[in-house]
């Protein structure tokens, strides 16, 4: 009898490639022959085992252990039929339980306590199936089960759903639930979406329940996401209200935990004239009275740090020129680099302010420099990150272009710049809540390119060009007292410098002295009054924007006399350096810099996954 022909699909020498569903591997034989194939079928064969399994457990064939599962002592126990080694390899606890000595390794029936019946029938139909559902009403026990049998599988299952199930109504008690059985992952992500979610938390039951140690560790975190310490002290009050007579003693403790130093002082002086749990609480008025008084003295304070939380703060640059007024808004992210086009300014503008009230985007005046002319700007507008959109704002009693600004107790400053050939001294300041402007104390000299920053609720006014000549003077604005002074000048004089505040002292980079762009950094010592160098940048540059973040200064583009820039350079106090981080998409000069949130672009994401 002829052998069959080598195309046949029996023929081990067979040149037809294995099933798709196979991995094929050839073994060559040792005599040098045509080898063999060892075929591996590593999905259908486990989930085909495992169904015939189940099977067995269903009829009750070859089962050699029975789990006698008694919740409560009055109501019979339940027996689930099952195999061991299948339980074993789903559970460490029952691999133990069966593997390692114990007495249940010879038993044929195993009491079960302290996990209900319809629980441990799902996680049993896992073992062998590899599937389970879970809903509202059954996650918690379903989890809790799981993690008693240590089952990683179903704790992530359960852990997602809950995840996804976070509001601010029940989060506080998933996260409570998830530290109570030792679900790290879980507790992690209910405590974070606390955080993230502080303002609508603190209006929930589940708020009003915490005792007073969970009160103060929570507001104790820096990662809280609020637009202003006002919603903590808020949150707080109605927190002792809730329970006025066994909670007054506390208020003590929880305003020690409140930043009260990020408090404005009008805040405070409401609070301590019309709060009624204040007005009986002396010691709490005194701690208050104090931090009130550090405030309007502008005294230098240690205190605790600012609300950091875990919301990406980006750069944000509005405006500038490049052979033209510009309309860009851009974000640049100093964690990957990347930037962020976002909506256009309505108008181009130059030579603007740039800075964050309430977490909105403020463009504060500068120029439209077009082809069609030259017009200055009195607009005001406000841009919203969580819907990308700009939105005008009542406008300046007079048009400013190279503008300075700065915010104390969430009011905006608009300090000099021009009109045509007017070179203001003026200053006014604008209240969002009332959408108003109003004129305060002029500077005690006209300044157009001047660099302007807050520092103890202190405004400082450095260099600029007042029509005549270029500046190194400073002077300095209290608010409480509305009237300026002079302080140390500069060593350098510097028009259209980059000016910021960072640790306790102001810094001015660059900027122009009628001759050149400098390079050059000074730093003002506000106890000594004084100016010292620091180390230079590495670009000579006018008319940059500035920014400090993270314990560091940023500047962004300028003009260095030939050419407009588009890097960008971070300078690092703790090694006096500066170093390049990016560059921006263009070159451009007069931006309009400041730091706020992440936008939420929603037309790039779904909505479920919007982190607004």
């Amino acid at each position: 009898m002829s052998s069959p022909p080598s195309s046949s699909p029996s023929s081990p020498s067979s040149s037809s490639p294995p099933p798709p569903e196979c991995q094929a591997e050839v073994t060559p034989s040792p005599e040098g022959g045509s080898g063999s194939f060892s075929y591996s079928l590593e999905e259908e064969h486990p989930k085909a085992a495992l169904a015939i399994m189940n099977q067995l457990r269903l009829s009750q064939q070859l089962c050699d252990v029975t789990l006698r599962v008694r919740y409560r002592h009055h109501v019979p126990p339940v027996d689930f039929p099952a195999h061991k080694i299948v339980l074993a390899s789903s559970s460490p606890v029952f691999k133990a339980m069966f593997t390692a000595g114990l007495k249940e390794g010879g038993m044929e029936v195993v009491p079960i306590e302290g996990i209900h019946p319809k629980v441990m029938e799902r996680l049993v139909e896992f073992a062998y199936t590899a599937s389970i559902a879970v809903g509202e009403r059954c996650v918690l026990p379903v989890l809790n089960g799981a993690v008693m049998y240590q089952m990683d599988p179903v704790v992530g299952v359960c852990c997602h759903f809950l995840t996804q199930q976070l509001h601010p109504s029940n989060a506080i008690g998933i996260a409570n639930f998830a530290e109570q059985i030792g679900c790290h992952d879980l507790h992690q992500r209910a405590r974070e979406y606390i955080y993230m979610n502080f303002g609508e938390i603190s209006k929930q039951e589940e708020f009003f329940n915490l005792s007073h140690c969970q009160l103060v560790t929570l507001i104790s975190r820096d990662e809280l996401n609020v637009r202003c310490e006002s919603e903590v002290f808020d949150a707080c009050i109605n927190w002792v209200r809730h329970d006025r007579p066994g909670r007054r003693p506390y208020v003590p403790a929880l305003l020690r935990a409140v930043r009260c130093h990020s408090l404005t002082p009008h805040f405070l002086q409401t609070q301590l004239q019309k709060c009624d749990i204040l007005r009986s609480h002396s010691p709490a008025k005194d701690y208050l009275a104090q931090i009130f008084q550090d405030l309007t003295l502008h005294k230098p304070t240690q205190v605790l740090p600012s609300r950091t939380p875990k919301v990406g703060q980006l750069i944000y640059t509005a405006g500038g020129y490049f052979r033209q007024s510009l309309s860009f808004l851009e974000a640049f992210n100093p964690k990957d680099g990347s930037w962020l086009r976002l909506s256009d300014l309505q108008t181009p503008r130059s030579g603007l302010g740039g800075c964050v009230v309430g977490g909105l985007f403020y463009a504060v005046g500068g120029r439209n420099n077009s082809p069609e002319g030259n017009t200055d700007s009195a607009a005001l507008d406000c841009y919203n990150p969580m819907t990308d959109r700009w939105s005008p704002c009542a406008p300046m009693s007079v048009p400013r272009n190279r503008i300075g600004v700065g915010v104390i107790d969430g009011m905006i400053y608009a300090v000099g710049g021009s009109h045509g050939c007017i070179h203001h001294s003026s200053v006014e300041r604008y209240e969002p809540e009332r959408d108003e402007w109003q004129l305060v104390a002029p500077m005690l000299s006209r300044r157009i390119g001047v660099g302007v920053a807050v520092l103890n609720r202190l405004l400082y006014a450095v260099g600029g060009f007042d029509g005549t000549a270029r500046l190194r003077s400073a002077e300095c604005y209290n608010p409480e007292r509305d009237a300026w002074r002079p302080i140390a000048p500069m060593a350098t004089i510097r028009s259209g410098a980059g000016v910021c505040a960072l640790n306790n002292c102001i810094f001015a980079m660059g900027g122009y002295d009628g001759t050149d762009q400098l390079s050059s950094t000074e730093r003002y010592e506000v106890e000594s009054d004084s100016w010292s160098f620091v180390a230079p940048m590495r670009h000579r540059r006018s008319a940059l924007g500035v920014t400090a973040h993270q314990g560091k200064i940023y500047v962004l583009g300028g003009y260095d006399g030939h050419t407009f820039l588009d890097s960008v350079e971070c300078y690092d106090p703790a090694s006096d350096a500066w170093t390049e981080v990016t560059r921006m998409t263009s070159g451009r000069s007069g931006v309009g810099v400041a730091i706020t949130m992440e936008p939420c672009r929603k037309q790039h994401q779904d909505p479920p996954d919007c982190p607004c």
